[in-house]
């Protein structure tokens, strides 16, 4: 009868295999000694049975002996570096199948030692937010290393204008999977006038094994791990345009002070100089007490007395019959969209009507996720990532002109609605869009 055996023992009952540990995505090794205790020349296939068969094999899978000899085979083993490849205690079983005697098959098993290896990939989305006071964001997370980890997280913004909140704060991730963890940024006050404020920062993600022991750095691959970078633009409230505005209205009220004002004041001094002119007698008439006789008689006439004066004010048609000029105008294009569908909406310029545009604002104040487009009749101005910007705006000091029935066009393709500040997620995009310029006649 067959009776593979360990050497040196001959005649053992069994087969030893050592035990071997490997870290995965390297290389190790162990061996297995057959011996043949029988009394003919016989052949042994060698098979990896288990959960280490599709990463291990024999060499050779095939050998001879003559009775009472044996042979040394090397089990090599080279598990991947994945997450499937668990670390602990993993058994390792070779099936040794005599060709001669099949039913004397022997199984010897031992235990393959996985080491723990650590491979964290993290990312944050978007880099770059635009807001008022706040901004949301996404930290990606995806454990593939081969153990539990315990995921924290340390943000740093070097001048302290920011506030941060992680939900959740801290995350458990097993081999293989990923998450999603939610940041909000927020500033202490906000920017009434002027230019953005670019506000960067980072956010390191920190990791912790399963008994609540940071890893060394040196277990990342390449070292320690590059904090995440990310930036908060804070927008004013109010945007440049509108201090132009401001300062034109303020123009306007000074020159008003200045120049038409005295003149109504003069208008109206004459007009009471006149009435008292009016009211005063005529001199040489009947009530004038220094009137002599014959001082009234025209040379030559009969010697009449003059009637007093009876002076009318003539109150003149000061009516303007000027055609319509030039005038400030403005047009919103409000659109909501719902997800996955594309909505245009259009300003038409009358008849007879030029429209000079100087100003676009453009408000995606949910934080909306899609492209919005913007066209002044054929002439396509814009294309937009709504996820770039929750208030937008442009200006030309040279304006754009549309002429009579050309249209201004606005058209949204929305991907995923956003969370406005009611901190709920909306159920459409919804996305406004104004343009001011001025509005002029045709001829």
């Amino acid at each position: 009868m067959t009776s593979p055996t360990a050497s040196p023992s001959p005649g053992a009952p069994g087969l030893d295999i050592p035990e071997v540990s490997v870290t995965p995505g390297g290389t190790a090794s162990t061996s297995l000694t057959v011996r043949n205790d029988s009394d003919i020349v016989e052949a042994y296939r060698l098979e990896v049975i288990g959960d280490c068969a599709a990463w291990a094999t024999v060499e050779p899978e095939r050998v001879s002996l003559y009775p009472g000899t044996s042979e040394t085979v090397t089990i090599r083993l080279d598990p991947p570096r994945t997450p499937e490849v668990t670390a602990g205690e993993v058994p390792l079983a070779v099936r040794v199948l005599p060709t001669e005697h099949p039913e004397a098959v022997r199984v010897p098993e031992t235990v393959v030692r996985i080491e723990t290896f650590r491979q964290l990939r993290t990312e944050i989305a978007p880099r770059r937010r635009r807001g008022w006071l706040r901004g949301r964001y996404r930290l990606a997370l995806r454990n593939e290393g081969n153990s539990p980890v315990q995921v924290g997280f340390e943000p740093a913004q070097p001048g302290e204008e920011l506030r941060f909140a992680f939900r959740p704060t801290v995350r458990k991730l097993e081999p293989g999977e990923s998450a999603d963890v939610g940041l909000r940024v927020r500033t202490g006050s906000p920017v009434w006038f002027g230019s953005p404020m670019v506000l960067p920062f980072t956010v390191a993600v920190t990791e912790t094994d399963q008994a609540g022991e940071r890893p060394e750095p040196a277990e990342a691959p390449g070292g320690d791990r590059a904090p995440l970078d990310a930036e908060f633009v804070q927008i004013p409230i109010f945007p440049k345009w509108l201090l132009v505005v401001l300062a034109a209205i303020l123009a306007l009220l000074l020159a008003w002070f200045a120049l038409v004002r005295p003149t109504v004041r003069s208008a109206a001094k004459e007009a009471a100089a006149d009435a008292v002119v009016q009211a005063r007698p005529t001199p040489g008439g009947a009530g004038d007490p220094g009137q002599e006789a014959g001082a009234g008689e025209q040379p030559g006439g009969g010697g009449s007395s003059a009637k007093p004066g009876t002076g009318t004010g003539g109150d003149g048609d000061g009516t303007g019959t000027g055609g319509a000029g030039d005038q400030q105008s403005s047009a919103t294009i409000d659109l909501q969209t719902t997800q996955g569908s594309e909505k245009t909406g259009t300003y038409k310029v009358p008849a007879g009507k030029v429209f000079e545009i100087t100003d676009i604002v453009v408000a995606n104040f949910q934080g909306d996720e899609g492209v919005l487009t913007i066209d002044f009749g054929e002439r396509k101005i814009t294309t937009i990532a709504l996820e770039t910007f929750r208030n937008q705006d442009y200006h030309w000091v040279t304006p754009i002109r549309i002429t009579e029935n050309d249209t201004v066009t606005a058209r949204v393709t929305c991907a995923k609605p956003g969370t406005p500040a009611t901190g709920r997620r909306a159920q459409n995009c919804h996305e406004v869009l104004n343009v001011s310029g001025v509005l002029n006649s045709i001829g």
